[in-house]
């Protein structure tokens, strides 16, 4: 049997803790990594002396390809968000993701401003 399908038991869910897969560590080595941070992959192969676990590489390959939010890796995942920013974290340090931090909210449209487009779109 593989490493990789000792976390998981179909029918009874996580066999391993959360807190045993995040190796008892509970705060991300970064604080970039905000809950709406979105994070993606750098691209770079792992260096020889990086630790990665199977957690490390699903959440690689999730990343593959794609931008996302902390929060949508961690429920795609199914992993809570504590973990998955820990498991973030240690990526970080071998610079395998980039982390952007979440958009200002001043450089975000308005409620108003989004109303006025979909009633110019409406008239249309």
């Amino acid at each position: 049997m593989s490493r990789e399908h000792e976390w998981v038991d179909e029918e009874a869910g996580p066999v391993v803790r959360p807190y045993a897969v995040a190796r008892g560590r509970t705060r991300p080595s970064s604080p970039a990594l905000d809950l709406l941070a979105t994070v993606a992959s750098t691209g770079r192969p792992a260096p020889a002396k990086a630790e990665l676990s199977a957690q490390h590489r699903r959440l690689m390959s999730c990343l593959a390809g794609h931008s996302r939010p902390v929060a949508e890796v961690a429920s795609e995942l199914g992993l809570p968000v504590g973990v998955i920013r820990v498991l973030l974290g240690d990526l970080l340090e071998y610079d395998l993701i980039d982390v952007r931090p979440p958009r200002d909210r001043t450089a975000s449209p308005t409620e108003s401003l989004l109303r006025e487009v979909i009633n110019g779109l409406r008239a249309l």
